[in-house]
C-alpha cells in the first residue's frame, strides 16, 4: 500500500522523537539503533511516495520537514 503525504509526516514524526530519545535512554545504543531504523524507514518511504508522485525526492522530503518543524514549533 502506498504512503500518503500524512504517513510521511508520522514517520519523521518518529525518526525526530527517536533521535530525541537517544540522550535519555537506559540503553543508549538500543536507542541509536531505534533511530537510525526510524530514519531508513522514512528515507525509504520517502522515496517510494516521490516516486509514485513524480516528483523530486528532495522537494518530498523538504515538504515533510517543514510540516513536521511546523507542527512542533505550533
Amino acid at each position: 500500500m502506498p504512503h500518503t503525504f500524512e504517513d510521511l509526516v508520522t514517520l519523521e514524526r518518529t525518526a525526530v522523537e527517536a533521535h530525541a530519545a537517544i540522550t535519555t535512554a537506559a540503553d543508549p545504543d538500543v536507542a541509536r539503533q531505534t533511530a537510525v531504523d526510524a530514519s531508513a524507514a522514512f528515507q525509504a518511504a520517502v522515496t517510494a511516495y516521490a516516486a509514485a508522485e513524480g516528483e523530486p525526492r528532495v522537494k518530498v522530503e523538504m515538504a515533510v520537514k517543514k510540516a513536521v518543524r511546523h507542527e512542533a514549533a505550533g
